[in-house]
Formats: structure tokens, sequence, C-alpha cells
């Protein structure tokens, strides 16, 4: 599966992986949403996350939220 990530445009920190280049199955309140990379079928997701994990929330949910802590 390839993965789309994603980041926020209205939530500062909040990130989003997605089955889909669109991200039409984000959650609109945190939109729009910015396209900021693709995982390749065997490539590893970044800052250690589980790529089972990821792609079994896609599956069920169509996305998967994730936020990066404040540096400092």
């Amino acid at each position: 599966m390839r993965v789309f990530m994603f980041v926020s445009q209205a939530k500062d920190g909040l990130h989003a992986f997605a089955g889909d280049e669109s991200g039409s199955k984000l959650p609109a309140k945190y939109g729009p949403w910015g396209l900021t990379g693709t995982l390749g079928s065997r490539e590893t997701p970044p800052h250690k996350f589980s790529r089972q994990v990821i792609e079994q929330s896609i599956t069920t949910e169509g996305f998967q939220l994730w936020r990066m802590k404040p540096k400092g």
C-alpha cells in the first residue's frame, strides 16, 4: 500500500497518513491539508511509526493522525 503524508494548515503540528493522494478521508475540521510526501509499499514511515498500525488505521478509518511535539 502506498501511504500519503499530510500536514494540517489549520492546526500547528498536526500531521496525517492517508491512503489516497487527495486525502479525501481526512477530517475537514483540520483542513486544508497539504501533501508533504509519499511512502512506497516497502518504505519505512518516519519517527519509528509502525507501518502495520498505519495501514490498519487507513483501512478502518481512512487515515491516521499524529502530532509533532514542539521542540524546546
